[in-house]
């Protein structure tokens, strides 16, 4: 079992910044691809970024290429998620979650353990 334990989103205006962290415990954090998601009210669950259990292999969508930084720091068990230049459409519920030995799949379907999940609100 990986528990996953999402923080840093809240209420940022337009322009603004936050870095989203997901800290896992349980089993070895490292053999651990990472995703971020999000839902916003309505629309269907998107993959923001994620990346590969070795680091190597990144995955960003379209609409925050250029914004969002994907990191991870295995000694602490943490996959962060920097978020720049934030617009209203990134208002969402975000989440992270984890996929055993997995390579950045956007698809969620592939992960195994999920996070509660963390409000972003960005207001204009």
């Amino acid at each position: 079992q990986v528990q996953l334990v999402e923080s840093g989103g809240g209420l940022v205006q337009v322009g603004g910044s936050l870095r989203l962290s997901c800290a896992a415990s349980g089993r070895t954090f490292s053999n651990y691809a990472v995703g971020w998601f999000r839902q916003a009210p309505g629309k269907e669950r998107e993959c923001v970024a994620a990346i590969s259990w070795s680091g190597g292999a990144l995955y960003y969508a379209d609409s925050v290429k250029g914004r969002f930084t994907l990191s991870r720091e295995n000694a602490k068990s943490t996959v962060y998620l920097q978020m720049n230049s934030l617009k209203p459409e990134d208002t969402a519920v975000y989440y992270c979650a984890a996929e055993n030995g997995g390579y950045s799949s956007r698809n969620g379907d592939d992960y195994d353990y999920w996070g509660q999940g963390t409000q972003v609100t960005v207001s204009s």
